[in-house]
């Protein structure tokens, strides 16, 4: 939930999200569950909450949320519900986007969420008081990171790191991509694998991969070195051609 890719390809998008958390947060567990009108939805499950913060259904759709919106924003807890839980929320939803719009997020913590749907990509922000809608171009590649935990500079450093690795890599396929996500890039403070003197280390990487008529989960965890994948079958194919 802490750094974000969207990469697309001649045939494929791939979104890859690295989870930074404290050493004490419980395990996860790759989930699979029907939401009713033979639709599933796949995510990695935080035992402890219960929610997620990377979720994908057979609708070709894929949400992905990071802490914080603009800034390093003051905790004032106890907040009414977690993000993660606000990811299933959306998910389960025919139409994402139009039911962020209905969504009631006061008492929410800030945050941001990454919305690949259909033929459209979207970065949606709520500040604690306001949504905030950006339609991005899918045919380019874009990269977050979480306020919460990378300053502006860092967060600057990693946007060139993440330039250089897009314009200098032919192949960008999945495997390359996820060596990417895997390299503290000589910085275990702000790198892609941050590994913190306080605790906070980078638990796990998840990555979507989106083909015409299917779709992929991987499930790197960091700690056990163990891989999972599920994929899905997606009722309506999509262009994912972005390629000339």
């Amino acid at each position: 939930m802490c750094t974000v890719t969207y990469i697309p390809t001649n045939d494929k998008v791939v979104i890859t999200s690295n989870r930074d958390e404290h050493v004490s947060r419980r395990a996860v567990a790759l989930a699979a569950e029907e939401i009713g009108q033979g639709r599933s939805i796949i995510y990695p499950k935080d035992m402890g909450a219960g929610g997620s913060w990377f979720a994908m259904n057979e609708m070709g759709a894929v949400i992905v949320v990071l802490n914080g919106a603009f800034a390093n924003h003051v905790r004032r807890p106890p907040y009414r519900k977690s993000r993660g839980l606000i990811v299933l929320e959306i998910i389960a939803q025919p139409k994402p986007i139009q039911f962020l719009k209905k969504i009631n997020l006061n008492g929410i913590e800030p945050f941001t969420l990454v919305l690949f749907s259909g033929y459209d990509l979207w970065e949606f922000r709520w500040d604690g008081f306001r949504k905030y809608f950006s339609k991005k171009d899918g045919s380019r590649a874009y990269i977050w990171s979480s306020w919460t935990l990378y300053k502006k500079a860092a967060q600057e450093k990693r946007n060139t790191l993440f330039r250089d690795f897009v314009s200098n890599d032919v192949t960008l396929e999945k495997d390359r991509i996820i060596d990417f996500h895997l390299d503290d890039h000589g910085d275990s403070e702000n790198g892609f694998v941050v590994d913190r003197k306080n605790g906070l280390k980078t638990l796990s990487v998840t990555q979507a991969i989106l083909a015409h008529d299917h779709i992929t989960m991987n499930h790197f965890d960091l700690s056990t070195t163990e891989t999972k994948t599920v994929s899905l079958k997606v009722q309506s194919p999509l262009n994912t051609v972005y390629g000339p």
